[in-house]
């Protein structure tokens, strides 16, 4: 913490609380939070340090955002924890390769991640808005195979967009309901925290004195993102998603090739 100035812990915390907002709405609040780490912790920091306090400021919004969504959202529960165990597992594998992830590999594949997800939301824009239906055994069990080992290995490698990841194959293969997937989703994404906090903090990969500040704004957004959700759907949140994901692109771009 001595190599992080004031200014800098304020404005990770202001970007926890957006984080935190976006990722209970509509998914992908690593998307905000991992490249504000990665632009504002010291250049000397390995890239991992990035990505175990992103893990452990997030296990607290995820979970505050679960928990809200529990109780006023539609969820099945069963089928969320049975997803969120195979996905601890899995992500706890992924984190295992993060070590061997350089910084000057990462940002590109953010950025990758980044516009991928931008490109979705734009192209389909009433994904999710459709009544849930019920998926075939076939497609339950790719539904099972692609969120809790796929995207969970996912999250402990690299993580930003896992959220939103989830919402899309909760939605495209599981047939569920935008605001459905979403609750689902906050769950799924707490085993996959969990698993990959496991490994980073037993490597030592966590700032933990600037982790209270980070978590409580995380909670914080995450309790306000899904009231929100709940109240008024995730619509209007692709614009605001939208906007910043061009920011961070933009910022990322010019940290890699022009700084």
């Amino acid at each position: 913490m001595s190599d992080i100035t004031l200014t800098t812990a304020v404005i990770l915390c202001a970007v926890a609380f957006l984080a935190g907002w976006v990722d209970a709405v509509v998914g992908g609040g690593g998307l905000i939070q991992l490249p504000a780490l990665l632009i504002g912790l010291p250049a000397h920091l390995p890239p991992t340090y990035a990505l175990g306090t992103n893990k452990v400021v997030s296990v607290c919004g995820t979970t505050v955002a679960a928990l809200t969504y529990a109780r006023k959202a539609p969820l099945d529960l069963r089928l969320a924890l049975r997803l969120a165990s195979l996905a601890l597992v899995s992500a706890a594998g992924g984190a295992l390769f993060a070590s061997a992830v350089d910084k000057q590999v990462l940002q590109p594949l953010i950025m990758v991640v980044l516009l991928a997800v931008a490109g979705f939301v734009v192209l389909r824009p009433q994904f999710g808005t459709a009544p849930a239906g019920t998926p075939s055994r076939r497609r339950s069990v790719l539904a099972t195979l692609v969120t809790g080992i796929g995207i969970g290995f996912y999250d402990g490698l690299i993580g930003p967009g896992t959220g939103t990841f989830l919402v899309i194959a909760l939605v495209g293969l599981a047939r569920m309901s935008m605001l459905t997937a979403s609750a689902t989703a906050k769950v799924v994404n707490v085993g996959t925290n969990v698993g990959g906090l496991l490994v980073f903090a037993a490597n030592g990969s966590v700032l933990w004195g600037l982790f209270p500040f980070m978590a409580a704004l995380n909670m914080a957004g995450g309790w306000t993102g899904a009231r929100t959700a709940v109240r008024r759907g995730s619509g209007f949140v692709r614009i605001v998603l939208l906007v910043v994901v061009t920011a961070l692109v933009a910022r990322l771009a010019y940290d890699q090739w022009w700084a």
